[in-house]
């Protein structure tokens, strides 16, 4: 049975192009109830260790760089059958492979800033929100 929360974070490339307002628009236009949001940098240790398991993979210092570049808005989402359709709302990882209408169609610049991160299982959707977010947090 699918969970009914999961975990996102609006990455650096939509937060500098003013798409944060848009995005969480079409998020709760979707159904979602934002149960925990925040704005924060993150830093390189944070970045490294969100990704750990890329570390080993040739684009993860770019990765980490990116992720470094600028502010995210990480967040926690609630909805019934929460990682699955919010994976339908952002839209395949490559914008030009994403549905029209998805998130990543409209926003996302390149298959690396590509505007947003959707938890791809219920398991990491609670391990990847409680990197980001405390018990008390989570209202």
């Amino acid at each position: 049975m699918s969970g009914n929360r999961t975990f996102t974070m609006i990455k650096p490339d939509a937060v500098e192009a003013s798409n944060t307002g848009n995005i969480l628009a079409m998020i709760e236009k979707a159904g979602f109830r934002i149960v925990a949001m925040k704005k924060t940098l993150l830093s390189k240790e944070q970045a490294e260790s969100f990704y750990g398991i890329h570390k080993e993979r040739p684009f993860f210092n770019d990765l980490v760089a990116y992720m470094t570049s600028g502010p995210i808005f990480p967040a926690i989402l609630e909805k019934d059958n929460a990682v699955e359709d919010f994976r339908k709302l952002i839209g395949a990882t490559n914008p030009e492979e994403a549905a029209e209408g998805t998130v990543r169609k409209l926003y996302a610049t390149s298959i690396e800033a590509n505007a947003i991160h959707g938890s791809d299982s219920d398991e990491n959707a609670t391990i990847e929100g409680d990197f980001f977010f405390s018990t008390e947090e989570r209202y």
